[in-house]
């Protein structure tokens, strides 16, 4: 068999039919190569049991434990019966239940005395943790017969148990088996590191680490083939991404720099403010890239308010005193309308390029969105392709086949996670040459994350907030422990209306007919991790016309939500802005963006339903102006739970870094790597991004030398095919386009 196919043979010609489909339907495992990459979570020791103190509610565990005692009880007038088995390990207890015709094996075999493995979901009755029905294989030989006796005792006097991320339909130790299986399959594994590298850090050879991973002797066994595994992923991962960024520094780009005495300095000159030395600093990294003749890839990240529209904004007038065009796409309509009101207004006449009244340094800013009348939008587009208009703010409709630039020099993007690959990708397409390229992203990121899902991009942070900024102060409202809290947060709103400031209430559903029935299936699908049955999530209809006849009864309110006609969600904005609404009700269509420097308050409803990204978004929306904001996050999570755990950690900092650091500790990996942008599920196995930051750094670094010295890898065909088994077509476009 030669060296690739090994790891490509499809599962089920080894494993048979039924299991394999189990491990393709349940685990995502299709190949040889994927169930080797099925890393143990975890190892038992022999003669250690399991600490049943430490189990997880509500997940799938495997543990190693003694029968205390096992009873039968009836039940239903003598009709059910039901087996209760009491397991110990030292440190705890743990119940089993069975019930019906389930009862007559595991009565006789699971006796007092008798040790076994049990695999099954942790659930709560009777404010005991428990396992119902679940699957178990003994342990000691005189319990099982012969060569299986022989096999689970091998097994167990490894010392070492490996125990797999398992599922309801396949346990552990029967992972553990098709392993085995697939096991001699190891030691063809095509090595991915360059020889030099590998023996530069002294790592385990791959087939050793894979063997070594899977059936270890030692603990040290363990610590060597996670510390060759993780450098694989990280590094493979890195030369992708190294990769990308020698292939964009290798594309022409027209060199952009500002004329002395043009538009920009123009700007400058009338800003009634001066930049932060964050400010300063970023728009020098901005403008040195612009200087060159290949594309920028930056990405501007910041915390919420430190200014970033301010610093694009200095970028594209440069790039308009250059002879070419900016383009600024953001994510919803109600965006797009409130960054062209806010530049039109910071630019003054130097908007009304060519207009009556306008200066002759100006340019004409124009919006484009879906929703445009005709006339409007026609216009918009014959200044977009005459270069009438320098600058264009616009939703997704600026991708469109028919908008033609007359020179696209820049592209902004806002909020970048909202955007598809092919979008940025089409728009991309529209300049005679790549145009350069700013990513803008209020959600902070690790630097890891950083390195690792946005490493095509060169990273610029703004942690500075400007002068003038004012504090916010934020609290949890547990509204089913103490209902008078809730009371208490409505009178503080009052408080804000009568001293002439505004709020905002959020709601996580809009709860208009047509996403009612669509919200109970995804509520239904989806169960967060508390409370057994939930209620639908809060609606901004409802609570709008609750507050109105109650407790802010007499206050102008309004609602706010994406499914709104953009006309009258551009009127409602305006009316907020210009301060004749008091309480804005809306859904998170105002998490970014949306600038109200005298809105000092905001209520979230249901705040356990939002992610710690998105309330430090929302919460990014008051404290705007001159008075100290504040946000009330009212939440029927009980006090133990991970929600209010996630709500207070909010509530406790207001440094975005600090909180997506949490953020992604509570998530873990799965979508940080943009399962949710590209579709494709994540390649990491044995790599966390928030614990391996030393790993990650250091792959970069190597991972840039190797790419440098041989871009197409053409010495390193191992490598190659690593390559494309970790990033198929797929993933590798994902990057690609970021």
């Amino acid at each position: 068999m030669d060296r690739v196919s090994a790891f490509d043979e499809p599962l089920k010609k080894l494993l048979g039919g039924a299991t394999a489909k189990v491990m393709a339907d349940h685990l995502d495992l299709h190949t040889v190569g994927d169930l080797l990459h099925h890393y143990p979570r975890r190892y038992e020791e022999r003669g250690r049991l399991t600490a049943l103190t430490d189990l997880p509610l509500d997940e799938h565990v495997t543990v190693v434990a003694q029968v205390a005692d096992a009873r039968i009880m009836m039940f239903n007038n003598g009709r059910g019966k039901r087996l209760e088995v009491t397991l110990t390990d030292g440190s705890g207890r743990l119940q089993l239940v069975f019930f019906g015709h389930g009862v007559h094996k595991p009565h006789k075999e699971l006796l007092p005395g008798r040790r076994a493995m049990f695999a099954g979901k942790v659930s709560v009755f009777n404010r005991k943790m428990q396992l119902a029905h679940p699957t178990y294989q003994l342990l000691d030989a005189e319990s099982i017969d012969g060569a299986e006796a022989t096999e689970a005792v091998d097994a167990f006097a490894g010392r070492l148990l490996p125990i797999y991320p398992a599922c309801k339909q396949l346990d552990s130790w029967r992972i553990a088996k098709a392993v085995d299986t697939v096991l001699p399959s190891a030691r063809e594994a095509v090595d991915p590191l360059p020889p030099s590298l590998r023996e530069g850090r002294g790592f385990t050879p791959l087939p050793e680490a894979l063997l070594k991973v899977h059936r270890p002797q030692t603990k040290a066994d363990i610590a060597q083939a996670r510390d060759r595994l993780k450098w694989d992923e990280a590094f493979v991962l890195q030369v992708a991404l190294a990769r990308r960024r020698y292939a964009d520094t290798q594309l022409p780009a027209v060199a952009r720099r500002p004329r002395p005495g043009g538009l920009l300095d123009a700007f400058d000159a009338k800003l009634p403010f001066t930049l932060t030395e964050g400010q300063r600093k970023v728009s020098k990294e901005i403008f040195d890239d612009l200087a060159t003749e290949h594309p920028m890839h930056r990405l501007l990240q910041g915390e919420v308010g430190s200014g970033k529209t301010m610093v694009a904004l200095r970028a594209m007038l440069g790039v308009v005193d250059a002879g070419g065009q900016a383009a600024m796409l953001a994510p919803t309509e109600v965006l797009a309308q409130q960054h062209h009101r806010s530049i039109t207004e910071m630019m003054g006449e130097l908007a009304e390029g060519g207009m009556l009244g306008g200066s002759e340094q100006g340019t004409k800013v124009v919006l484009l969105t879906g929703s445009m009348g005709v006339a409007a939008r026609r216009q918009a587009l014959l200044d977009l392709v005459t270069g009438e208009a320098g600058i264009v703010i616009g939703t997704h409709a600026l991708i469109e086949d028919k908008v033609q630039f007359h020179d696209l020099g820049l592209v902004v993007v806002d909020e970048q996670h909202r955007f598809g690959v092919e979008q940025r990708d089409a728009l991309r397409s529209k300049g005679k040459q790549p145009p350069h390229l700013l990513v803008m992203t209020a959600t902070p990121i690790p630097r890891t994350v950083a390195m690792t899902v946005f490493g095509d991009l060169e990273t610029s942070v703004l942690d500075q907030l400007p002068a003038g900024r004012s504090p916010i102060a934020s609290h949890v409202v547990p509204a089913k422990d103490k209902p008078h809290f809730l009371a208490r947060a409505w009178e503080r709103v009052r408080e804000e209306v009568e001293s002439g400031h505004q709020a905002y209430v959020v709601c996580p559903r809009i709860g208009d007919d047509a996403e009612d029935e669509a919200a109970g299936r995804k509520e239904k699908k989806k169960a967060p991790e508390d409370d057994g049955e939930k209620r639908p999530p809060l609606a901004v209809l409802e609570i709008a016309e609750q507050l109105a006849k109650g407790p802010l009864s007499g206050l102008r309110i309004e609602v706010l939500h994406g499914r709104m006609n953009p006309d009258d969600k551009d009127d409602v904005m305006r009316r907020f802005a210009a301060g004749g609404v008091d309480v804005l009700v809306a859904t998170t269509v105002i998490e970014v963006g949306v600038n109200v420097p005298n809105a000092t308050a905001m209520v979230v409803m249901d705040a356990d339903r939002f992610g710690v990204s998105q309330l430090h978004q929302l919460r990014g929306r008051v404290g705007r102006g001159s008075a100290p904001g504040l946000c009330l996050l009212v939440s029927e999570a009980h006090e133990a739970s991970p929600a209010r755990a996630r709500l207070s950690a909010v509530a406790a900092t207001l440094d975005g870094f600090e909180l997506s650091r949490i953020d992604l500790e509570q998530r873990r990996e799965g979508d940080v790597l943009g399962q949710a942008q590209s579709g494709v599920r994540s390649s990491l196995r044995m790599l966390t991004v928030i614990d391996d930051e030393e790993v990650i750094a250091a792959a970069r670094e190597e991972a840039v030398a190797v790419v440098a010295a041989d871009p197409e890898l053409e010495h390193l065909p191992e490598l190659r095919i690593a390559l494309d088994a970790l990033l198929d077509k797929e993933r590798e476009q994902y990057l690609d386009k970021g």
